[in-house]
Parts: C-alpha cells; sequence; structure tokens
C-alpha cells in the first residue's frame, strides 16, 4: 500500500454513474493491489436489494474483500452520516492489515460526507420542522426569502426538500445552513492520499447498459426481492422502497403496470438517474480528479487501471 510524500496512506475511489463499470474495475484493482473494495452506494448497503440494486455477485465478493455490501436491513435508514462513519472504520481497518481500501460508488453525497465531512447541524426542533413540512412549495419558498435570502435565490421555488431543510434549519437553529456548511467536521481528505476516477463514459454507452441492467433485474429474482419488501410492508417512502427499480416492479406486481409498462418505466427511471449522477459527477468532484470518458470493457481496464496508479 503506497503513501503520499506526507506519508498519508493511499485511498483509492472509483465512482460515476450507475453501469458505468465501477464494480468490475473495483474489483480488478483489488485483485491487483491486494486491495479491499468498499461500497459507497445508497442503495447496495440494504441486503434486502442485492439483485435490484446489482451489487456484486457473490462469486465476484469471493475474488477480493468486499466491505459496506448487504450490511443493513430495509427498516435500518442509512444517512450519509451514517455510513461515513461506517466507511471510516473500513478504511481504518484495511490499513491496520496492509490493504488498499478501494472506495467504489455513484453515491456523491456519501463520498463528499466522508471527504470533506459534514456540517454539524443540531437536531431540528420537531415542531419546527412539522409545521415547515405543512407548507406549500410555494409557503416554504416565500418564508425562505424572508428568513435566508440567499438560500431562496439559490434554490428554485420547485426544490421542495432543499427549501424544506434550508427553512427548517434557520427556524430552528438561528443560523443559515450555508453558515453551519462553513464548519464541516469528520472529513478525512486531509489525512489520506486519494487516488481518484471518475467514469464519465459516452451517453450513448452508457443508456445502452442501463436498459441491459434492468433488463436482467427485472426478473424472477428481482421480483422476489421487491415481493418481500411489500408483505413486509414498508413506508413508500423509505429508502429501500425509493431505490431505482423497485417503485416499477412493485407497480408491475399489484397491478398498476403491464409487465411492457413496468420494464419500460424501469428503464427509463435507470437512465434518469444514471443521468443525474453524470452531471453530478461531471460538476461536483475538483477539477483535477482524473476522468476516464471512454468505455469501460476489458480491453480498456489497463487504461483506467493505470489512471488509479496501478
Amino acid at each position: 500500500m503506497n503513501s503520499d510524500s506526507t506519508g498519508n496512506p493511499s485511498l483509492a475511489l472509483i465512482a460515476g454513474p450507475t453501469a458505468s463499470g465501477k464494480s468490475a474495475l473495483a474489483l480488478e484493482l483489488a485483485e491487483k493491489t491486494g486491495g479491499v473494495v468498499i461500497n459507497a452506494d445508497s442503495a447496495q448497503v440494504y441486503r434486502d436489494l442485492r439483485i435490484v440494486s446489482a451489487r456484486p455477485t457473490p462469486e465476484d465478493e469471493a475474488r477480493a474483500p468486499h466491505r459496506l455490501y448487504g450490511y443493513r436491513d430495509g427498516e435500518d435508514i442509512c444517512s450519509a452520516a451514517d455510513w461515513a462513519a461506517d466507511a471510516r472504520a473500513e478504511i481504518e481497518s484495511a490499513y491496520r492489515t496492509g490493504r488498499l481500501p478501494i472506495l467504489c460508488g455513484g453515491t456523491g453525497l456519501y463520498i463528499r460526507t466522508l471527504i470533506e465531512g459534514i456540517a454539524p447541524v443540531p437536531e431540528i426542533d420537531p415542531a419546527v420542522r412539522k409545521a415547515v413540512r405543512r407548507m406549500s412549495a410555494d409557503e416554504a419558498h416565500a418564508a425562505l426569502v424572508g428568513e435566508d435570502r440567499e438560500a431562496a435565490a439559490r434554490l428554485k421555488p420547485g426544490d421542495t426538500t432543499r427549501t424544506q431543510r434550508a427553512l427548517e434549519v434557520v427556524r430552528s437553529t438561528g443560523r443559515t445552513l450555508k453558515a453551519w456548511q462553513a464548519e464541516k467536521i469528520g472529513g478525512i481528505g486531509d489525512t489520506v492520499a486519494l487516488r481518484p476516477l471518475i467514469l464519465l463514459p459516452p451517453r450513448a454507452w452508457l443508456h445502452e447498459r442501463c436498459d441491459q441492467r434492468f433488463e436482467k433485474i427485472f426478473s424472477d429474482e428481482g421480483f422476489e426481492e421487491v415481493n418481500s419488501l411489500l408483505e413486509r410492508r414498508f413506508p413508500a417512502l423509505a429508502p429501500v422502497m425509493r431505490a431505482i427499480g423497485v417503485p416499477e416492479i412493485a407497480a408491475f406486481l399489484q397491478g398498476a403496470l403491464t409487465r411492457d409498462q413496468a420494464l419500460a418505466s424501469g428503464k427509463i427511471a435507470t437512465r434518469q438517474y444514471a443521468k443525474r449522477q453524470y452531471t453530478w459527477f461531471r460538476r461536483q468532484p475538483p477539477a483535477d480528479w482524473p476522468r476516464y470518458e471512454a468505455p469501460l470493457d476489458r480491453d480498456s481496464l489497463p487504461a483506467a487501471l493505470a489512471l488509479l496508479g496501478a
């Protein structure tokens, strides 16, 4: 395991949109370096979603150590802060055993929280949260204009979740969310020698891969996973029920969509999700993080590995 000039230990990071080839590249890097793959995907943390979340297969997991895959029950909601704490523990464990930790995933918020830290916003007053959540999108945005004008200018009225968050923070704490975010704590960026690679393949290639992935998910095994979730009566807004593919398969199983409609809807949802991830990873990570923009296949793996220093 290498370190940088300051002596900080290496941490590999492979990130990008769904179906871009992250898992295959991480596995190759793990086998080549004796490393351990650490999941950074918010759906793949749930053991209930092996098929639907396209987790590495048991055969792939047997080829190299994999951590934080399927380690939480669907009832156990995993926030970015929760995952970051678990990831830090796994990274430290890898260092103790002389292995290269390899973060692999497409959840940008998870990765940002781990690297940069998280704003120490206190718990929101339940009464404030209840009042804010009762507001319509227009009401919440209008209130934000008066209480956090900068956030209101930055957020569109239809961005309900972020508007509510900004409003409840300023009302509950007396400080704006931006002020809290300037005091991020817990990030590991300064303590590691980060070796990142962002996968941004051609969109047409990626869309075809998304379609192929959902066709595999839309199977008896995928149906069985979603049916098990339905039998447990999870709330519709639970993260495990909002994972890409779950609403579409659930609608088919419940008779709200035909098989063809559900398949088409799932493909669209997968492509749209990949598009959002693609945009985030193209714009948000630092400009000096390498981007790999070619299709990733067996022949191109060596070039991608070289960018990771392997």
